[in-house]
């Protein structure tokens, strides 16, 4: 009799749990297919199950199929460090990391330098600032003295006969990025006033297409005022780049010989870190920025790297080094998984004046013209 009502209890929790179950899956399902489509950021969901390493997946088919384990003689990682690391962002062993969103500034800790160049470490890394948009949208008078620097009258030189088809797209994500003394403020300890509606980055992105072509490579400059389009939409700063995504987009689907991305930023650094003296001519200094997230990394990686080492070789000091960034430091892509060749470059900081910009444009775009013309022709000579 005992035995018979025991197995009753038994049976009993077996169906209590199992109903509750039910009930906990139905009403799962039913909050989950509520839910807003707009209130789910698909893209950053996709991009985070993309930043799992193969071995978690590896680790998935081991748990039905020990086969799977004995594969490897690779150690690996715990099945919740790397499922914790890939999902929250955070790595294991890092307070920095957990406390990288709270505390202003700890979140730089988590770019990664994959090449230090000269004065680099964690406390000079470039870092992404959101001015509110009423200060994007000022305009002021391009100073005087840069205005006649960037007037300056140059030797003309005959049309040029472009080395390949393939075409270099400048445009700028934070177009309101400027220059201190292009606004008439050098030396200014407020670096938050380096920022304008028209006297900004984009002149430096006209003078490195101009650059490009009398090199050789044909070059499409946006200038699109990313501060007004932001307004339009009704969108804060951060999502400035999903603006310049679908200026980029549009461009690609209307001329298929785009090939290089050149996404031209401006950092926050003061003057002695943004500025070197080479050959008695200065320079504003550069830095490379891959996205960690973008599906591309390791086509930016190496392309990053290559410029880097072009660039350091023509003008010793020149570069800041490479730097990769993740979805915690900011957007994470930046439009990187939309090409191959496809790079963001952080030149000079706030205190740069135009003449030290001019020279840095016409560094970089000797190294970029250089790379693809070359590249044209190992692909040229593999047909």
């Amino acid at each position: 009799m005992k035995t018979y009502e025991n197995g009753q209890v038994f049976i009993t929790r077996i169906a209590f749990m199992f109903i509750f179950t039910v009930l906990i899956c139905f009403t799962a399902a039913s909050s989950i297919s509520s839910i807003k489509k707009e209130w789910i950021n698909f893209r950053e969901f996709d991009i985070n199950i993309k930043t799992f390493p193969t071995e978690f997946f590896v680790q998935l088919l081991e748990f039905e199929n020990a086969y799977f384990g004995q594969t490897s003689d690779v150690e690996q990682e715990s099945f919740t460090k790397i499922f914790v690391e890939s999902t929250l962002q955070l790595k294991y062993g890092d307070l920095r990391s957990f406390f990288g969103y709270e505390l202003p500034g700890l979140s730089m800790y988590h770019t990664e330098i994959l090449v230090s160049g000269e004065g680099t470490d964690f406390t000079t890394l470039p870092y992404e600032s959101a001015p509110p948009l009423d200060d994007l949208l000022q305009e002021r008078e391009l100073a005087q003295k840069e205005l006649e620097e960037l007037n300056k009258e140059e030797p003309k030189t005959p049309p040029v006969n472009f080395a390949t088809d393939k075409k270099v797209l400048v445009y700028h994500s934070h177009s309101f990025e400027s220059y201190l003394p292009l606004l008439g403020l050098t030396g200014d300890p407020d670096m938050d006033k380096a920022v304008d509606s028209k006297t900004n980055i984009t002149l430096v992105g006209d003078l490195l297409g101009k650059e490009l072509e009398k090199n050789g490579v044909s070059t499409i400059v946006d200038q699109t005022n990313i501060g007004q389009e932001l307004k339009k939409k009704g969108w804060g700063t951060t999502q400035s780049y999903a603006v310049s995504r679908g200026i980029v987009q549009s461009a690609m689907a209307s001329d298929s010989n785009i090939d290089f991305l050149i996404d031209l930023h401006r950092d926050s650094v003061r003057k002695d870190g943004s500025t070197v003296t080479i050959n008695n001519k200065p320079y504003a200094r550069v830095f490379f920025v891959v996205g960690k997230a973008s599906s591309n990394f390791e086509q930016s990686y190496v392309l990053a790297e290559s410029l880097y080492k072009s660039i350091e070789s023509q003008f010793p000091g020149i570069s800041r080094g490479v730097v990769a960034k993740g979805l915690d430091q900011g957007n994470g892509v930046y439009n990187q998984d939309l090409a191959k060749n496809s790079i963001l470059i952080e030149v000079g900081g706030v205190d740069n004046d135009m003449k030290e910009l001019k020279n840095t444009v016409e560094a970089l775009a000797k190294v970029i013209s250089e790379h693809i013309i070359d590249a044209e022709k190992v692909n040229s000579s593999h047909e």
